[in-house]
């Protein structure tokens, strides 16, 4: 699946038709008793952060969604019955937070107390606008700081019907976005069957997930392991957590700068495999895209180290691989580049830092940076720059993607970060990333992603070469 924004997916015009959580539902909501279980701490710390930020002046949006169509004359009925069936099946997108004080305490919904309103808001012969709707109407309700903070929509036109889905970051990772079309795709259809009751089981709970991984993260210690790999991480980074390495035209003090977005392939299906191969006797593709990264970063601005924190994924029991949440975690890895001798040294020690470094992608970072005392007050939506590979093969529904036209929208606003996402699809390697709108990152940005297309390609071929 491809990850781009709401103004690259492809908008079509037609019938703009809106789904919120009613006003019974938030009605219901105001009057629920404190639910037990906490927020995740990467909940709470994107919740606080945004609160910071809206509190420094700027409004910076941050959800996530998803886009796919649905072919021939839509039935809205069977769509908002299949939406609900969703909704439902997810418990954290019924589930929210309110300040007590200082605190987040969580109230959930019973799935009986949820109901869809649907809005008919007319039809839009302009693409541009549209698109000037959707994002403005996301950006309102898919909110950090609101709740509900979830808006479905549909583009209907005679022939096929486009959905759009936003979320704030709270309730959906990347990987979630992933699996929405198959979902839906198969409710709708058992709703136009009259097939209502052979609906999936409700998927287990990022709720439950959170409560266990925060008991989990709250029996930590200052004086741990993993507390003291972070803090020499970021001691070794002079205090700070890693930016981007290359220079992206900042000046430090000035305001969060806007955000612009790059998105294209990296490698076609056959250079996709073949440097898979190349870099499966190291660890795999994503330990070569890091590799490919550190070389890259090291050609345009000479470091000696490249430091970064690798997300992973916190999904490591099969329960939760249906469920909707933000399962995600930090490993911090410092790649030694001083002497080394070409890809293949770059690779080995790619790896060695993984391996050492990938289990403290389980412990919260907010959890380790509150027990190292630092008062880390967030300026910027993003603590530091990321990299990240996905392989999206094997989720259901993907050889169908094209098809559907189904995509993975990012918001692009404000921040002085770069966030990479690299994803291999069964059509190749598509690369995007978001990063501050200056003329000097642009220039960079763009040397980083033809260097980064070189090692891909120059492996893959050593691999053609060696076996031909």
């Amino acid at each position: 699946m491809r990850i781009t924004d709401i103004q690259r997916c492809g908008v079509r015009p037609g019938r703009l038709v809106e789904w919120t959580l009613s006003p019974a539902t938030v009605a219901a909501a105001t009057r629920l008793p404190e639910d037990s279980r906490p927020p995740a701490y990467i909940q709470e710390s994107h919740i606080r952060t945004a609160k910071c930020v809206r509190e420094d002046g700027l409004f910076v949006p941050t959800w996530l969604g998803t886009a796919f169509d649905l072919p021939g004359r839509v039935d809205l009925d069977a769509l908002q019955e299949a939406l609900r069936a969703w909704t439902l099946r997810h418990e954290t997108l019924r589930s929210g937070f309110r300040w007590a004080g200082e605190e987040l305490r969580r109230f959930t919904l019973d799935p009986a107390d949820v109901s869809l309103h649907r809005e008919e808001v007319g039809e839009f012969d302009d693409a541009d606008r549209l698109v000037a709707r959707l994002q403005d109407r996301f950006d309102t309700v898919a909110d950090a700081l609101r709740w509900p903070n979830l808006i479905y929509t549909a583009v209907v036109r005679d022939d096929s019907t486009s959905v759009y889905m936003a979320f704030d970051h709270s309730n959906v990772d990347a990987y979630s976005l992933t699996r929405i079309a198959a979902e839906v795709h198969e409710l709708y259809d058992a709703a136009t069957a009259g097939r209502s009751a052979d609906r999936p089981a409700p998927a287990a709970s990022y709720v439950d997930f959170c409560e266990i991984e925060r008991a989990d993260a709250d029996r930590l210690e200052g004086g741990h392991e993993i507390v003291a790999r972070w803090r020499e991480f970021i001691r070794r980074g002079g205090g700070t957590l890693p930016a981007f390495p290359v220079d992206l035209g900042l000046t430090p003090g000035e305001p969060l700068p806007r955000q612009a977005m790059l998105c294209e392939p990296l490698a076609d299906a056959a250079a996709a495999a073949a440097f898979e191969a190349y870099c499966r006797p190291y660890g795999g593709s994503l330990v070569g895209v890091l590799a490919a990264t550190a070389l890259s970063v090291q050609e345009l601005g000479g470091q000696s180290v490249y430091r970064t924190v690798v997300p992973f994924h916190t999904r490591v029991r099969s329960r939760w691989t249906d469920s909707v949440g933000w399962y995600v975690g930090g490993a911090p890895i410092e790649v030694p580049l001083t002497g080394t001798r070409g890809f293949p040294d770059v690779l080995r020690a790619v790896r060695a830092e993984l391996g050492a470094a990938r289990r403290l992608a389980r412990m919260p970072l907010a959890r380790v940076l509150a027990l190292l005392g630092t008062d880390f007050r967030p300026t910027s939506p993003d603590l530091y720059s990321i990299v990240s590979y996905v392989d999206t093969r094997t989720v259901p529904g993907a050889d169908r993607w094209t098809d559907m036209r189904a995509h993975a929208l990012l918001r692009v606003s404000y921040g002085d970060q770069v966030c990479v996402w690299v994803n291999r699809q069964h059509e190749g390697l598509w690369l995007a990333s978001r990063y501050p709108d200056t003329d000097v990152a642009a220039k960079n940005m763009r040397l980083y992603v033809e260097r980064l297309r070189d090692h891909i390609a120059s492996a893959g071929h050593g691999r053609l070469s060696a076996v031909s």
